[in-house]
């Protein structure tokens, strides 16, 4: 995403806690930064994108985070899919100093993310989204603002418990093939353009018959999505059992050395339950 900015011809100033996966854009004409803060010094827009909802306090609230040089004008845009309740809390923190945070979950992985393909859902200022919008659409095609400070976050686990289930109903599916015989690819070209056709079922059914588990994205980050997901739904008194199933069954991915491993990894699992039927 960074690199999609440097092909804006953006100005970037960079910082990550392993700087040798900033390289490729220091050699490309990034200015690298020591902190976050220094980072963000003499920035209009932050873009941020780290794993979990304490990395993205760490770097906005931390000791030489990005709120110790907010000031009015800045606007804040975080990719990372973290807390909504967080989110609030750290976009408060910033406009008491003038500045403005919108939360801003991707979805489309590392290819969306390399293509300037990706789904972007955009909770916050409304004036401070219009102003982001032309960066954002060097990132992604599909750029939604869903309301106020929240609902970008709100909205990716809308997202997450849509492509977890699905990917679940993708593996069920191939696993039932298989086992009754079928030719898999023919029947993945029968149903794929049909009713019954999805992303996962086009982008990942292949690479679940393949055996292919390179990560386009993690176990353990889906993982981290679905908890997110469920503490949000206990917060809202709902209950989402296909959701839970999911989760426990990617745990199971998880102890089964597959936390690493892209998400259609899922596949093994149900297959291995399949089997002791």
């Amino acid at each position: 995403m960074a690199g999609r900015l440097l092909d804006a011809q953006c100005h970037l100033s960079v910082h990550s806690r392993t700087k040798s996966k900033a390289d490729k854009l220091i050699a490309r004409g990034a200015q690298w930064a020591d902190t976050a803060a220094l980072a963000a010094k003499n920035a209009q827009y932050v873009f941020i994108c780290v794993t979990d909802t304490p990395d993205v306090q760490q770097v906005i609230c931390g000791p030489s985070g990005v709120l110790s040089v907010a000031r009015p004008g800045m606007i804040v845009i975080d990719h990372s899919t973290i807390s909504p309740s967080a989110t609030k809390e750290m976009a408060a923190a910033l406009a008491a100093k003038g500045a403005a945070l919108l939360d801003a979950p991707v979805s489309g992985g590392d290819i969306g993310a390399k293509k300037g393909t990706l789904s972007i859902m955009v909770g916050g200022d409304a004036a401070a989204f219009a102003k982001v919008q032309p960066l954002l659409q060097h990132l992604g095609t599909t750029i939604t603002h869903c309301g106020p400070s929240g609902t970008g976050q709100l909205t990716k686990l809308v997202n997450q418990v849509l492509v977890s289930v699905t990917n679940l109903a993708v593996c069920e599916a191939l696993v039932f093939a298989r086992k009754n015989g079928l030719d898999p690819e023919k029947t993945l070209a029968a149903v794929g353009g049909g009713a019954a056709g999805s992303w996962q079922l086009n982008n990942l059914g292949p690479k679940m018959l393949a055996g292919d588990f390179r990560p386009g994205f993690m176990v353990n980050l889906q993982q981290k999505d679905l908890r997110l997901v469920l503490e949000a739904a206990e917060n809202a008194k709902i209950s989402l059992s296909a959701t839970h199933l999911v989760h426990q069954l990617f745990a199971t991915a998880q102890t089964s050395g597959h936390g690493k491993d892209g998400t259609q990894a899922l596949f093994t699992v149900v297959e291995k339950l399949a089997m002791s039927h």
